[in-house]
């Protein structure tokens, strides 16, 4: 499959991160799969992109990348100035910590945690404890909606304010992008429109956002889209 089009990228600004020939081969039952076959773009700080593509696309495989769960087989992923293909456990551990928010379709929150606690949980693992954490996430709570439920723990929220405390958690760290995967997905269509308003919300703040999603009404709500097939890009967009 060819490259339909390479969004142009304005060489002067600063780039979130940079994929260059991303390789990632894996080997299952005797036979050898090629996930991702050369995938080459750039995002820039502030871009709001989607990436899609059918089963088998490789875009799961992307996310694993781009979110530092997993090493490109061959190629180079520039996050902050970090080869991450050459890094350790460790340094990568870090990045994944610090520099990326992770959002995903299934919250990921603590049951027995009210919403504060919830989003102070990366605070946690970096070590960062005390009276300016909590006002952190407080304000953080503010931003997404839920000041007035701070104290309430996830069963006692819907599934959209579930998701709210997600995104507020994946940005406490103040990450170098925000990766949401299939974030609307276990939404009803009222509570999606109300999600993809609060990243919308975030992008025009300047916050970077990745948004991994099989649909088309989603992606639209990005300025910039990315089609995978076969391990390539087919397509990589922007939206008027």
């Amino acid at each position: 499959m060819i490259r339909e089009q390479q969004a142009e990228q304005p060489a002067s600004e600063q780039f979130a991160f940079r994929v260059q020939d991303l390789h990632r081969t894996y080997f299952m039952k005797g036979e050898t799969v090629h996930a991702l076959r050369g995938v080459t773009f750039d995002v820039l700080a502030g871009e709001y992109i989607a990436i899609m593509g059918p089963s088998g696309s490789g875009k799961s495989t992307l996310l694993n990348v781009l979110g530092c769960l997993d090493r490109p087989t061959s190629g180079k992923y520039l996050l902050a100035g970090d080869d991450v293909a050459q890094i350790n456990d460790y340094q990568l551990s870090r990045i994944r910590g610090r520099r990326i928010g992770f959002v995903f379709q299934s919250y990921n929150l603590l049951q027995q945690l009210n919403v504060l606690e919830n989003i102070k949980v990366p605070l946690q693992y970096q070590g960062l404890i005390g009276k300016d954490a909590n006002e952190r996430c407080r304000k953080l709570a503010e931003s997404v909606g839920l000041g007035s439920r701070i104290y309430h723990r996830p069963t006692e929220l819907s599934g959209g304010q579930q998701q709210r405390v997600a995104i507020a958690r994946s940005l406490v760290n103040d990450p170098y992008f925000v990766l949401a995967d299939e974030a609307t997905g276990n939404l009803d269509s009222k509570t999606t429109v109300e999600v993809l308003d609060l990243f919308g919300t975030l992008s025009e703040s300047g916050k970077t956002i990745v948004m991994i999603t099989h649909e088309d009404e989603v992606a639209a709500r990005a300025k910039r889209i990315i089609r995978l097939r076969d391990g390539i890009i087919e397509s990589d967009v922007r939206n008027e």
